[in-house]
């Protein structure tokens, strides 16, 4: 009985020591130096915030994904900045949206969700869903830098019926599903995101707006600059926190790149990446006329 007891003790210390581990290679890839990485995790876990989702009467899917549209198309503008502020004194919409996510998802109620886009669509959307409210729950904070681990691993949403992280949400089900382009279309509502569209992803569509997304992306001097006398390139950093995924459709980050762009990067330059920018995506509002 000891014995077993012993090696019952190593088994879950090997397992807490794999998570830890998991958690600190994921904190540091999205912008968190390696120093600080072990106190910051130690000190997140087992302090998850429960986030509440708003009360509201049950709800179609037609019905949820139309607040949705409203949302996107009042308070997001062309360029992706959102009037948070506006949000704020008139949230019915959004809040309407993230009740009836908290009701069901693909996993609770997988014949609403026929096919693989179908879910793939609703988890693009309540990912950005649950990161505007997690926003506006926040108080709408100036940048997300200074509070990553209880934004994304720390505040727990309710979908489907199970609470979840924004965190597990996009590692343990988005990315799994095996589609890099997710990567131009989840939006944690800062400045380094790809662009917000104003209009929600859809099933039977999101093979095209994943494309649209994803050229529209490599097309932005913003994420993409390349420096021909030096023979380099610079990409947004999401490339260099997902090299993986990106890699696991072409050699390299120019081929992949290249995919999406119609001026092709020549695939021996150098790679260098740009700076994550966490600050919240606001719009500006007009000062006092």
């Amino acid at each position: 009985m000891w014995t077993r007891r012993k090696a019952e003790t190593r088994r879950g210390r090997r397992r807490i020591g794999i998570s830890l581990s998991l958690s600190l290679k994921t904190l540091h890839r999205v912008g968190w130096s390696r120093p600080n990485l072990l106190a910051i995790t130690l000190a997140g876990a087992g302090c998850a915030v429960a986030i509440p989702p708003p009360r509201f009467a049950p709800e179609t899917p037609a019905e949820a994904e139309t607040a949705w549209a409203t949302v996107l198309e009042r308070f997001v503008d062309d360029r992706g900045a959102i009037d948070f502020p506006g949000l704020a004194k008139d949230s019915a919409d959004l809040d309407r949206y993230v009740a009836a996510l908290a009701r069901e998802d693909p996993q609770s109620r997988p014949e609403a969700f026929p096919s693989r886009q179908d879910a793939l669509a609703f988890y693009l959307n309540a990912y950005n869903a649950l990161a505007m409210y997690g926003v506006l729950r926040s108080g709408i904070p100036p940048e997300l830098g200074s509070i990553k681990v209880r934004f994304f691993y720390r505040n727990r949403f309710e979908l489907g019926g199970r609470k979840i992280s924004l965190y597990s949400l996009e590692n343990r089900i988005v990315r799994p599903m095996g589609d890099p382009r997710v990567h131009f279309a989840l939006n944690c509502m800062v400045r380094g995101c790809p662009r917000l569209p104003r209009e929600p992803f859809r099933g039977p569509q999101l093979d095209a707006e994943l494309d649209r997304a994803a050229r529209e992306f490599f097309a932005e001097e913003r994420n993409v600059r390349v420096d021909p006398p030096r023979r380099r390139v610079f990409f947004s950093e999401i490339l260099s926190f997902y090299t993986k995924d990106f890699l696991a459709k072409a050699p390299s980050l120019a081929a992949y790149a290249n995919l999406y762009r119609s001026e092709p990067i020549p695939e021996d330059w150098s790679v260098e990446f740009l700076p994550y920018d966490w600050t919240l995506n606001a719009r500006e509002r007009p000062g006092p006329q």
